[in-house]
């Protein structure tokens, strides 16, 4: 599964984005849920939100949403300490082969930064 991210930027503090995250890839049937993780400068990455298809996840001033192979994230009324490098995750039970896991396996996209102004 390959992720390609978009959306990120610079903004002014109360300001809104939208980032996107596609999937694609000959296992993108088998994604059991998506969603986006942050990480700020000198800090450890953390999960903003992950849904299954169909799903909707407000999670305060952002709204995770996903439609089959792409997930969304709408931000709104953004602050300086939202400032840090979105990453889209995806995972799976199944590996190229079709085969079922115990664990899930974790793909990442490339990272879209999202830098607010005060």
């Amino acid at each position: 599964v390959q992720l390609q991210a978009s959306g990120g930027g610079l903004v002014q503090a109360g300001g809104s984005l939208r980032l996107s995250c596609a999937a694609s890839g000959r296992s993108v049937f088998s994604i059991n849920t998506m969603g986006w993780y942050r990480q700020a400068p000198g800090k450890e990455r953390e999960m903003v939100a992950r849904v299954f298809s169909g799903d909707v996840s407000v999670q305060g001033r952002f709204t995770i949403s996903r439609d089959n192979a792409k997930v969304y994230s709408q931000m709104n009324d953004l602050k300086p300490e939202d400032t840090a490098v979105y990453y889209c995750n995806a995972d799976s039970y199944y590996n190229a082969y079709g085969a079922r896991l115990v664990s899930p396996l974790n793909y990442w996209g490339q990272g879209t930064q999202v830098t607010v102004s005060s």
